[in-house]
């Protein structure tokens, strides 16, 4: 008798959603990859409902790049319906739903959308649990290419537990994989140790031309002191996982040769 079970990724083409569907057909698994490009759309409903149908769990990773609450709320309002509605009738049993580390210490902004995330997913009829991640190693070009100007490259004071974005795909999968995980629960995943933005960003820029000098900007408002007080660290109970940014980095660039 076959072991294989069904599980779909939402926002399969994402940076974390790629290596959840990775980590689950590796272990053997079918998924469905749910992604606008395959026809998808968590927003508008399209080919949810089939999507869906007879899927264990849903693992939603599903997000909106978005700084602004408004918009960013409403975009994970209406995906977490239409997941939560189409997923009842197609009896999925539970839900997994990827976060940010310190998403509760934060009102408004980005953050505080995906908090209001995490609460969708809780009130609704399809059992949820979270993970939450800190910033993954690929956020710290994304914050660099942001911070550009001239010859000179501007990061937040920030400090952060980077992970690879696999690691976190890694723990979702397996937490998908888990039926006796109770629901409700908050689990949290980071990388093996803290750094500071400005040093690992500087790390990069060594490695990478076109960054120039790389130059740290203190905090201009709460959002910012927080950034600087490390309101984005794990609490001592998180799951801490390699590799490193440098061993990343040297990793990507060992197969780019």
């Amino acid at each position: 008798m076959s072991s294989s079970r069904k599980f779909a990724v939402a926002g399969a083409t994402g940076r974390v959603g790629r290596h959840v569907a990775a980590a689950l057909e590796g272990a053997g698994h079918e998924v469905v990859r749910m992604s606008r490009s395959n026809g998808v759309d968590v927003i508008t409903g399209d080919g949810v409902a089939e999507a869906l149908a007879g899927v264990e769990a849903i693992v939603d990773t599903s997000t909106q790049t978005s700084p602004d609450y408004d918009a960013a709320t409403g975009f994970f309002k209406a995906s977490t319906h239409n997941l939560m509605t189409a997923g009842t009738a197609g009896g999925v049993q539970r839900m997994v739903v990827v976060s940010i580390v310190g998403a509760d210490r934060f009102e408004g902004g980005y953050n505080g959308a995906v908090l209001a995330h995490e609460q969708f997913a809780m009130a609704g009829p399809i059992p949820a649990v979270v993970l939450r991640a800190t910033q993954f190693h690929e956020f710290v070009s994304q914050m660099m290419d942001w911070g550009r100007q001239g010859e000179v490259t501007y990061v937040p004071e920030m400090r952060t537990q980077l992970i690879a974005a696999q690691a976190a795909g890694a723990e979702l999968a397996a937490m998908a994989l888990d039926p006796t995980i109770e629901p409700g629960t908050v689990r949290e995943i980071a990388g093996p140790r803290e750094e500071r933005l400005i040093d690992v960003a500087r790390l990069l820029a060594d490695r990478r031309p076109g960054y120039g000098e790389v130059e740290e900007v203190g905090p201009s408002d709460p959002v910012g002191e927080a950034y600087r007080d490390g309101a984005l660290l794990p609490g001592p109970n998180a799951k801490l996982a390699g590799p490193t940014f440098a061993e990343w980095l040297e990793a990507a660039e060992r197969v780019a040769a």
